[in-house]
């Protein structure tokens, strides 16, 4: 069907027009329908349409197919023949006098409330999915109050470069040839470099909405590139820093007020634009959020993770004398002098006999970084009241004891688990972002929220679900990993965040001489629900100690601090001492509209291989691309 898509220049001021989406139609007998329609506010209205009122126009309105985009005519009091059957409340009615298609839908389209459109019609997601097109408005709504918040504390909002240069500075890059021959372009990782330079440019607060690009092995919350809000204080320490950026959320949650506007779309808790208080002051329930700040050896210690999840109930405690249970000791590890920790849960509606088999196939099912762990494997025992010593015989007759230590004087009852494990006892400070034990404990959480033998935690919007933690204190290096590129550098370190990162203190800064993996930085994350949604540090603003941490702690060679010098220049210029932090907008959009995947909130993300399926991107190159870049193509051997 052809159709004409011109319109009157006028047409869309006049008070009784409306265009938008139709819906389908429900038809009351031959001559009565309506049919709700979506307009571009996003507003839905519902259409009357009566045979009797204008027989044409109620004919033309029959033979619009659904979802088509339209013109509408209408009035908003009905011709005195119109019946009020199947008028929703809830919406403005407003009654036909003309329509008009703007364009055609495919004739196989279906929709229905539960649909599911690939990814490859990215474009029937958007429009038919509720949830994809919840989440993109509150991804809105969140950056203008986060902005608007920035804003109000006299930030100044300053875009830099995309196209920057190759320096290691912890991900690999994606370098963009130039037509010069032999030169490329790097994407920014981040404005990392570009800020600080702002800081010695006499720009107190920066502010930007960074796209940033990495390319690292995808996983669920990481995409090859993706927004962050990237912050940056001159004449600031951290805990300006924190909490300025803490002031900034809790504006947005006191705008937000998650009590009133979270609501289920689909089966997940999403933040509606409509359920918005338009006065939050009046709007009652309890805050859903909680802050607290923890230093990072205290993360390790009680949740075995720097990333912690606080809805996760019972800490880690670590057995301060092994005497009595060597025994047991020698069963769980190989290793002569080992720190040994362990958690409990209690379970609900667990008998002895179910949490056993939960627990076989909980071991059974064990990751191999967990069931191969060198240091010994997780044990789990069960109180079970009928066995002897409750079923702790292994633990011999002081087991009392050691579970006192272990639930922190809490009762312990049948069906509840106690989980040990070894470690090696670290010499030092722990330097890696996680113990197995930290793993096991989330891992095993989860499985048992799952199976319904733990309570599961508060749903988006209700006290408790939002439990954001600021970590400090990190370790200033770490030994690198196989896989990191790290800094380059030849010493066997890498930074911990990055080699611009402040030491904490004076004394961290003397162990950069004797002891590197020994010093504290003056680093900080912030974690919500055990995920990391940002992190920043104070800066090395003297260039001898940018230098000397460069050079001399990590090693790295002179070609590669050479790649900095724009940078040194600006720290030698009087660059005043500063400090940031970069907010990961897509992680915080996505753990707070209940979704494990930042991909949800974008509108067009790629794929776990870095692929976009929608346009089909990346696409293979071509001998002819090539060549105004001096590129060619390697034939396999």
């Amino acid at each position: 069907m052809l159709v004409d898509c011109s319109a009157e220049p006028s047409a869309s001021l006049q008070s009784d027009v409306r265009v938008g989406f139709v819906g389908k139609r429900r038809n009351v007998g031959k001559h009565l329908a309506f049919a709700d329609l979506t307009t571009p506010s996003g507003e839905v209205i519902q259409i009357c349409s009566n045979a009797d009122a204008d027989a044409a126009a109620h004919e033309k309105f029959r033979q619009i197919p659904a979802f088509s985009p339209v013109r509408i005519e209408v009035r908003s009091q009905p011709p005195p023949s119109t019946p009020s059957r199947d008028s929703d409340g809830s919406k403005p009615t407003y009654h036909l006098r003309d329509i008009r298609p703007l364009n055609s839908v495919p004739k196989d389209l279906i929709v229905t409330p539960d649909v599911q459109f690939p990814p490859t019609k990215r474009h029937l997601q958007l429009r038919f999915h509720p949830e994809l097109q919840a989440r993109l408005r509150f991804r809105s709504w969140l950056k203008g109050a986060l902005n608007q918040a920035l804003l109000e504390k006299g930030f100044l909002d300053v875009e830099t470069p995309t196209l920057f240069k190759s320096t290691l500075e912890g991900a690999r890059e994606f370098l963009v040839p130039t037509r010069q021959r032999g030169t490329a372009y790097a994407l920014s990782q981040s404005p990392q470099q570009y800020k600080q330079v702002l800081m010695a440019s006499g720009m107190s607060r920066y502010m930007q909405w960074a796209r940033c690009y990495r390319d690292e092995d995808l996983r669920a919350d990481r995409q090859p590139e993706f927004s962050q809000l990237d912050m940056e204080w001159a004449f600031a320490d951290a805990s300006l820093v924190r909490q300025d950026v803490t002031d900034m959320m809790l504006k947005a949650l006191s705008a937000l007020h998650p009590s009133s506007s979270y609501r289920d779309v689909r089966g997940e808790r999403i933040p509606l634009l409509s359920e918005i208080p338009a006065d939050s002051s009046s709007a009652g329930g309890r805050a859903a959020h909680e802050i607290t700040t923890i230093t990072f050896a205290e993360s390790i210690a009680a949740y075995g993770s720097d990333k912690p999840d606080l809805r996760i109930p019972n800490r880690i405690h670590r057995i301060e004398s092994l005497d009595s249970i060597r025994g047991f000791v020698g069963m769980i590890t190989h290793l002569p002098d080992p720190q040994v920790e362990a958690f409990t849960f209690a379970l609900s509606g667990c008998s002895p006999a179910e949490a056993r088999k939960f627990v076989v196939n909980f071991m059974d099912n064990l990751p191999p970084s967990l069931a191969e762990n060198a240091d010994g494997k997780p044990q789990i025992m069960i109180h079970d009241s009928r066995q002897p010593l409750a079923g702790f015989s292994s633990l011999g007759f002081e087991y009392q004891s050691i579970l006192d230590q272990i639930s922190g004087g809490r009762e312990i009852n049948d069906g509840d688990l106690v989980v040990f494990q070894a470690r090696e006892k670290p010499s030092g400070q722990y330097c890696l972002g996680s113990t197995k034990l930290g793993d096991i404990r989330s891992g095993l959480w989860k499985a048992l929220v799952e199976a319904g033998f733990m309570t599961r935690p508060p749903r988006l919007g209700e006290a408790g679900s939002l439990r954001f933690a600021w970590i400090t204190e990190f370790p200033m290096f770490k030994p690198v990993e196989e896989g990191e590129p790290g800094q380059g550098g030849a010493a066997g370190i890498s930074a911990s965040h990055h080699p611009f990162t402040a030491p904490l203190s004076a004394a961290d800064l003397e162990l950069l001489f004797t002891d590197p993996l020994q010093a504290k930085s003056a680093a900080y994350d912030l974690v919500l629900n055990g995920t990391e949604i940002g992190g920043g540090s104070e800066r090395n603003h003297i260039p001898e100690v940018q230098d000397f941490i460069m050079r001399d702690v990590l090693r790295m060679t002179d070609q590669r601090i050479q790649d900095f010098a724009h940078l040194f220049d600006a720290l030698r210029s009087g660059c005043p001492p500063h400090a940031g932090f970069a907010l990961g907008f897509d992680r915080l959009v996505a753990l707070m509209t209940d979704t494990p995947t930042v991909r949800d909130v974008m509108a067009f993300p790629k794929t776990m291989k870095g692929e976009d399926p929608f346009v089909k991107s990346p696409s293979r190159l071509r001998d002819e691309q090539l060549v105004p870049y001096g590129l060619q193509l390697r034939k396999k051997e």
